[in-house]
C-alpha cells in the first residue's frame, strides 16, 4: 500500500497554482522554495492588496490613485500575482472616466480572485 506523502499545506499550494491568481513557479523561485516564508509574504500581500484597492476605490485624488495603483502593481509583481499587477497598470494608463472605471472594476475583480485563491493557502499557516 502506497505511502500518501501530500500534506494540506501542500495541497493549498497546488490549488492556488491551478487557480492561476498566483504563479506559484515565480513564487517559488523568489522565496527559495520555502513556503513558510511564501506564506507570511502572501499574507502580506492579502492585507495590502485589501487596502490598497479601498484607497483607489474610494479617493477623489488622481494622483493618489496612480501612486497607489503603481504600488499595488510592484506588491503583486512581487508575488507573482501578475493579473492584479496588470489590472492595477491599467488604473495608471486610464485615459478618462470610463477607462478608469473600467479599470477599477477589473482591478477590483483580480483583487477578489487573488485573495480567493490565497484565503485557502493562508489559513492552512
Amino acid at each position: 500500500m502506497a505511502m500518501n506523502l501530500r500534506t494540506p499545506k501542500a495541497e493549498a499550494f497546488e490549488a492556488v497554482a491551478k487557480m492561476g491568481a498566483i504563479d506559484m513557479e515565480f513564487l517559488d523561485r523568489v522565496t527559495f522554495s520555502d513556503r513558510g516564508l511564501a506564506r507570511e509574504v502572501l499574507q502580506m500581500f492579502d492585507q495590502q492588496a485589501d487596502s490598497l484597492l479601498k484607497v483607489i476605490r474610494d479617493t477623489e485624488s488622481a494622483r493618489m490613485r496612480l501612486e497607489i495603483a503603481h504600488r499595488l502593481k510592484g506588491a503583486a509583481r512581487g508575488v507573482g500575482a501578475f493579473l492584479v499587477a496588470k489590472a492595477a497598470e491599467e488604473i495608471e494608463t486610464a485615459s478618462d472616466e470610463i477607462e478608469l472605471a473600467n479599470a477599477v472594476s477589473l482591478l477590483t475583480a483580480r483583487v477578489t480572485e487573488a485573495r480567493l485563491a490565497l484565503a485557502g493557502l493562508i489559513g492552512n499557516a
